[in-house]
């Protein structure tokens, strides 16, 4: 049996526009609840709050194991709150396809970043949503933005074709890879280093500084072969030590002549455009199968299907349109 919350969407507006980070987190938990009554809730929040015309930027990020993902958004962030940028990160955590539970640890291992006033760290489960990202990263995304947060970091899962989703909701892609781990080029899967607008060459320090210039200049002739991108941007390689933060100023000088050129251009502003489309499409369908599922006769007749299905008296396409015919 469901319990209902006590509240007041109005109030959980009002707190968040002012940067409250207790209903940010609230509005979130919302939004990522399966619960019918917290969906309405959360629903009603999200209309409810207008985003003013404020400049953010969405970051993906996402990299190779052991390419050093949370030290280095620990190392970045930091360097971004030192600037006095507020900082939102988000960070999504592989969920187990048995137990459907998270790890959700991010926060113990960013203990630096997560101690600073200006920024908010939300790890958020996966559940088996393809695209590294977790299923209602958008309307996170929008939330933080709507609390004022200017820039926001997204983590990826890992690194993967399905990762290519993220790019749905960010403005700059973010590759962290690192030398010495053998088949620096071949793996990737080409799909990555497409919507790459920058690779990071991690680890940059000690005695891998040599080998990590050789794999920069192994990914600067590798992006020469690809086409140019829309957005006129050409994809830079750098270097960085998240331990010693160094190379920190040419990825955030990097992110920002990017976005000062796709401003230019316009296509900053077309990609936002085409994103909040997809998202809007995604949301209908996410409200048109929960409503369908909802209905009685529909999961009556479902289990009819199931049944004839296994006795092999109907087959599944011949069961689907017969399902769809509920519509």
């Amino acid at each position: 049996m469901e319990t209902k919350r006590n509240i007041d969407p109005n109030e959980i507006c009002d707190k968040i526009k002012k940067g409250n980070i207790t209903a940010l987190s609230k509005a979130i938990t919302l939004s990522e609840s399966n619960i019918e009554s917290d969906k309405i809730l959360s629903n009603k929040i999200l209309s409810n709050l207008k985003l003013d015309k404020k400049d953010t930027i969405r970051i993906g990020i996402t990299g190779v194991p052991g390419a050093g993902k949370s030290t280095f958004i620990e190392s970045f962030g930091n360097y971004l709150s030192d600037l006095g940028i507020k900082l939102a990160v988000l960070t999504i955590d592989p969920s187990s396809r048995s137990t459907k539970g998270s790890i959700l640890g991010d926060k113990t291992r960013m203990e630096t970043l997560s101690a600073k006033k200006n920024v908010f760290i939300r790890p958020s489960p996966a559940s088996n949503f393809q695209g590294g990202v977790g299923k209602n990263t958008p309307e996170t995304i929008f939330l933080c933005e709507s609390a004022g947060y200017e820039v926001i970091l997204i983590e990826t899962v890992g690194v993967g074709q399905n990762e290519i989703s993220v790019a749905d909701m960010v403005d700059f892609f973010l590759l962290l890879k690192i030398a010495g781990s053998g088949d620096e080029l071949q793996g990737i899967k080409r799909g990555i280093i497409e919507m790459s607008d920058l690779i990071v060459i991690n680890k940059c320090d000690g005695d891998n500084i040599e080998e990590s210039i050789k794999a920069k200049n192994e990914f600067k002739l590798a992006l020469q072969l690809f086409p140019n991108k829309k957005s006129n941007w050409k994809p830079e390689v750098l270097t960085c030590s998240s331990i010693n933060n160094e190379g920190l100023d040419n990825i955030w000088n990097s992110i920002n002549q990017y976005i000062y050129l796709t401003k230019k251009n316009n296509y900053f502003f077309e990609n936002r455009i085409k994103q909040s489309k997809s998202n809007l499409l995604k949301v209908i369908d996410e409200s048109l199968r929960m409503s369908f599922f909802k209905r009685k006769s529909v999961n009556n007749k479902l289990e009819k299907l199931i049944q004839q299905i296994e006795d092999q008296e109907i087959s599944v396409f011949e069961a689907s349109q017969k399902i769809i015919s509920e519509i």
